[in-house]
């Protein structure tokens, strides 16, 4: 039987990362674009996707829901969809900042190599 809890997370994490994927996308669009540059950008954002969803999987899995104690439930349920939300969320964000950082040294590098700066 398939369990739809497990899953729940990404709507709490869902449009955040669509916001996140589209500001990616539109940055840096003033610079001259080819089809490389194109391919770049939509590999990092399927595997910020790609790695979003898999460590909120995981999460999902490593969380422990305590047990009902003498005083009732502790509050420690909410977090067994939480936790795959941040997991995820600090994921996506790992994969675009770097692939932010090596577009800037990409860019930079290529400028340097079409028009060095004189000395």
């Amino acid at each position: 039987m398939l369990n739809f809890m497990r899953y729940l997370s990404f709507l709490l994490l869902g449009p955040w990362l669509i916001v996140l994927a589209w500001a990616y996308w539109a940055t840096g669009k003033t610079f001259r674009v080819n089809w490389q540059r194109k391919a770049y950008d939509v590999a990092i954002v399927v595997i910020a996707l790609v790695a979003a969803f898999g460590s909120a999987l995981l999460a999902y899995d490593d969380i422990t829901v305590q047990s009902v104690g003498s005083f009732g439930r502790e509050s420690g349920g909410i977090w067994k969809q939480v936790m795959p939300a941040l997991y995820g969320y600090g994921a996506f964000a790992a994969v675009m900042l770097v692939g932010i950082v090596t577009r800037m040294l990409l860019r930079r590098r290529k400028s340097n190599f079409i028009a060095p700066q004189k000395s």
